[in-house]
């Protein structure tokens, strides 16, 4: 099982970025995919989540009106689409696969908002 994030950075304040996670390994269309982010010192939270099959996502309060989660199962691939970035955001960014008992991380991609 592998789960590789990407294109993470360095962005100014009000810039956006699109992380992408590839996956293989497991059934990738069968898990729900969702987005968590560690800031230095502080505890690992969710920031977005999207169904199985795409048809339902939720998100953190703070990334709200800002932060789009997507998947494209044909290419086994979750993205996240970041916008108004604000320098709280900065923090290693996650990917990770859920169903039932299974449960995969990526190493994490880091992105930092600083002007």
């Amino acid at each position: 099982v592998q789960l590789v994030e990407s294109g993470g950075g360095l962005v100014q304040p009000g810039g956006s970025l699109r992380l992408s996670c590839a996956a293989s390994g497991f059934t990738f269309s069968r898990y729900t995919m969702r987005w968590n982010r560690q800031a230095p010192g502080k505890e690992r939270e969710l920031v977005a989540a999207i169904t199985s099959v795409g048809d339902s996502t939720n998100y953190a309060d703070s990334v709200k009106g800002r932060f789009t989660i997507s998947r494209d199962n044909a290419k086994n691939t979750v993205y996240l689409q970041m916008n108004s970035l604000k320098p709280e955001d900065t923090a290693v960014y996650y990917c990770n696969a859920l169903r039932y008992s299974s449960d995969y991380w990526g190493q994490g991609t880091q992105v930092t908002v600083s002007s």
